[in-house]
């Protein structure tokens, strides 16, 4: 999610509360439009780590309350000059405190790696398909009349619902205008997290909750789907009809309705497909995977590529094929859904995550080609290396660090071609092992 209020982050593949329109992602994204088969958990979701006391704590939480305290003085200004009243800023910060305990969680998003498979056994398990078909169940009512009237599939929004918070399981305890508020004091995102406590405090002003009860993720996102407070001012919609938009309510009416009205808001195309598991043709050219190469459903389909399980792609005329994990793994025919999903959160394995499970939800099978599960995720200093080795080579992979984006993607297709090998532009420890030699 950008601009106004997309910005998303993971959520807890076991169901803790992330941070979505959305959140705002609280580690560095990687690139959009990664086809790397290897996902970065600091960037799915905020990692816990147990921190060690130390007798220096109470010193240094001391001193950062004292300068915190300055800080919320010279940021009330500011608020007002943007047209908060004295009032809701009385209200808001009455209670409000610094919180030590965000910044290490923001401090101690270490760099651990999953590969694509790995996340989607967490992600589109069992027991999170068999869930989400028991929510659409019980709330099968609102759902289709929010499939109504936004035009989004209803299995989708419980998709979302589902990885965002484990259909409301785990929406966040942490007050949200405590945990901006030490965000944006403690400076690495400041420009952002005090925008976006301005927008919390808006919402305050506005009525929808009140302070005490504006709680989420340590890192701002709030309610069932996880909306950071821009997002919310934006898009968020009462479908109650009660005169609030109350996305932290028990009754998630409001939540599922405006993360429909998010998606449709950035062009959800009802007759599509989020994306279509297919089958590639032998000798098929790799080099023409990836979204940067856009064919009509048509083009694909003369050249050989069809859905693995029969029948035709459905007719478009801007669909890419997708190799998450190059020549040995599953394929995808994406269409523009897969894109606005990515409004949600820029990373393929969310994408592919939220568009699978929907497809479980509404009674669809698992993925008929297999994965190369003997195969590791790398670590950061390992992707790293390799875009070292590229350059090295001569294949410029626009720089070194550690994302593997559209660039070194077709860095290592130009390389994969120069050695004979498939150019499928699968980034693995066979590719960096190749490499040393």
């Amino acid at each position: 999610m950008r601009g106004a209020a997309a910005v998303i982050g993971f959520v807890l593949l076991c169901g803790g509360a992330g941070a979505s329109p959305l959140a705002v992602d609280v580690s560095d994204r990687p690139a959009p439009r990664s086809q790397s088969a290897t996902v970065t958990l600091s960037t799915l979701n905020p990692v816990q780590r147990p921190i060690v006391p130390t007798l220096q704590t109470p010193v240094v939480e001391v001193a950062a309350n004292a300068r915190f305290d300055r800080w919320v003085g010279a940021f009330k200004r500011r608020a007002q000059a943007q047209g908060i009243s004295q009032r809701t800023l009385d209200q808001a910060f009455k209670a409000a405190q610094y919180l030590p305990d965000v910044i290490r969680r923001d401090r101690n998003q270490a760099e651990f790696t999953k590969t694509l498979w790995e996340y989607l056994d967490t992600a589109v398990s069992a027991t999170r398909v068999r869930n989400g078909k028991a929510a659409l169940r019980k709330h099968s009512r609102v759902l289709d009349r929010i499939e109504a009237q936004y035009g989004v599939p209803k299995e989708v929004v419980v998709a979302v619902w589902g990885l965002e918070s484990a259909y409301g399981t785990f929406r966040g305890s942490e007050p949200t205008i405590s945990a901006l508020a030490t965000l944006a004091f403690d400076g690495r995102r400041a420009r952002f997290f005090e925008s976006e406590l301005v927008n919390a405090l808006t919402i305050l002003q506005n009525g929808d909750i009140a302070p005490q009860n504006m709680t989420g993720s340590w890192a701002g996102a709030m309610g069932h789907t996880q909306f950071m407070p821009s997002s919310y001012n934006v898009y968020a919609v009462d479908f109650t009809g009660d005169g609030r938009r109350d996305i932290w309510s028990d009754d998630p009416s409001d939540a599922l309705a405006s993360t429909a009205n998010y998606l449709a808001r950035f062009g959800w195309q009802n007759n599509l497909p989020w994306g279509v598991e297919v089958k590639l043709p032998n000798g098929f050219d790799y080099a023409q995977t990836g979204d940067r190469v856009r064919k009509s459903a048509n083009a694909w389909r003369q050249l050989g590529v069809r859905p693995a399980r029969g029948g035709q792609l459905p007719n478009s005329d801007r669909v890419s094929i997708l190799v998450p994990a190059g020549a040995k793994g599953v394929a995808f025919a994406i269409y523009r859904n897969f894109q606005v999903i990515e409004r949600y959160n820029p990373a393929d394995a969310y994408v592919i995550a939220v568009g699978h499970l929907a497809d479980r939800i509404a009674g669809g099978p698992d993925f008929k080609a297999s994965w190369p599960r003997g195969d590791r995720g790398l670590r950061f200093v390992e992707r790293k290396e390799i875009q070292q080795l590229l350059a090295r080579r001569g294949f410029d992979p626009g720089g070194v660090d550690g994302k593997i984006g559209p660039n070194t993607l077709s860095a290592v297709r130009r390389y994969q071609a120069s050695i004979g090998a498939t150019p499928d532009g699968y980034v693995s420890l066979d590719l960096l092992n190749q490499l040393r030699r």
